[in-house]
């Protein structure tokens, strides 16, 4: 398999700004949902770096550059055919290592020519696709980050999709501060974090807040709290929050967890992925009923939280955003922070984009 390491100017001394830091090409990034990819090609971009995704015959994804090696045009503006993708333009069909397989108007003396593209790693888990950027021969060592909510049938899905013009180090910085619950006013689970601990190391930083929950999933009259805001009463949870790099993880007590799934697309935008689980664990003679029920039941309620979970993403991003702007017009102005967990999550960033 022939691969590119990837490159950009922002990504090589200790002196770059956290804002223009580049990333750890070497972790699996999620690129796109598994529902997003059909019978037709799929454009995704991490890093700068342009992959058209296709399944071949046999529903197998393949990732390659998006671009064909005859006139450098979109790969994604084409077709599948079989195991093949077709380029739109002149209709040469590469197979799933980067190869031209087959160009019709190839002349009895003529040999297929001898070009190929990148190809990268790629999986399909956890109803999301996922590619390695980086070293091919590192792929196998690093694991994805772990979803077991995802299919387990005590667990209730929301997904929403995240799309900011802004760096994904204030996206980051965003989801480990929880502090900015003022700016969510009702929509969030918790209210009144304070930090109890911090721990870190090469790969993670958590963070251990102590707050108040307005949700408790212990009865099943209490999951209509989710729809009537006069049922919620505060009580105490612990709120933990972890930059697992490069991704996020969340739990609220026992009733919730959520994950960000980040993909850098460039300086200047970030892509991610926010999934909600709500637990129904609380309800112990759930496993006495039929397993087809319970996936009913988890099937038809996915996406319960949808609304919830948008407005949260809309406020999110204007504020993400006008950090963003701000920086561009007045990069040298000081910000002060008050969150020591910020500081941690910065020299994670750093360390593992410098030392990748």
């Amino acid at each position: 398999m022939q691969h590119k390491t990837l490159k950009s100017p922002s990504q090589s001394t200790e002196k770059t700004h956290i804002r223009q830091l580049g990333i750890n090409l070497n972790q699996w990034y999620t690129v796109a949902r598994s529902t997003d990819l059909t019978t037709e090609p799929l454009a995704v971009v991490i890093w700068h770096q342009a992959i058209v995704l296709f399944r071949d015959s046999a529903g197998k994804i393949n990732a390659l550059e998006d671009r064909c090696p005859h006139r450098q045009v979109k790969l994604s503006h084409g077709k599948i055919k079989g195991d093949l993708i077709e380029c739109a333009y002149h209709g040469w069909r590469l197979n799933a290592i980067g190869e031209c397989a087959e160009v019709d108007y190839l002349a009895e003396n003529q040999k297929l020519p001898n070009c190929k593209i990148c190809s990268f790693p790629v999986k399909e888990q956890s109803g999301f696709i996922w590619i390695f950027p980086g070293d091919e021969t590192k792929a196998e060592a690093i694991n994805l980050l772990s979803l077991p909510e995802w299919d387990h049938l005590n667990y209730i899905a929301t997904v929403a999709v995240i799309e900011c013009q802004a760096h994904h180090s204030f996206l980051i910085e965003n989801l480990m501060d929880m502090y900015h619950g003022h700016l969510h006013e009702d929509l969030q689970a918790w209210a009144n974090p304070v930090l109890d601990s911090l721990t870190e190391d090469e790969h993670h930083v958590t963070a251990l807040y102590q707050a108040e929950s307005y949700y408790k999933i212990d009865k099943i009259w209490s999951i209509s709290q989710l729809f009537f805001k006069s049922l919620r009463q505060l009580h105490p949870e612990p709120l933990e929050v972890s930059y697992v790099y490069p991704h996020w993880v969340s739990t609220l007590g026992n009733d919730f967890k959520i994950y960000c799934l980040v993909c850098p697309v460039s300086e200047m935008a970030t892509r991610a992925y926010l999934i909600h689980f709500t637990s129904l664990n609380a309800f112990w003679r759930l496993h006495k009923l039929p397993v087809w029920f319970r996936r009913f039941i988890k099937d038809s309620c996915f996406g319960a939280a949808q609304k919830l979970l948008d407005g949260l993403v809309r406020q999110d991003v204007l504020m993400i955003e006008e950090e963003q702007q701000a920086f561009l017009q007045n990069s040298e102005r000081k910000s002060y922070e008050l969150n020591r967990a910020l500081v941690s999550v910065q020299r994670l960033m750093r360390s593992q984009a410098e030392n990748r």
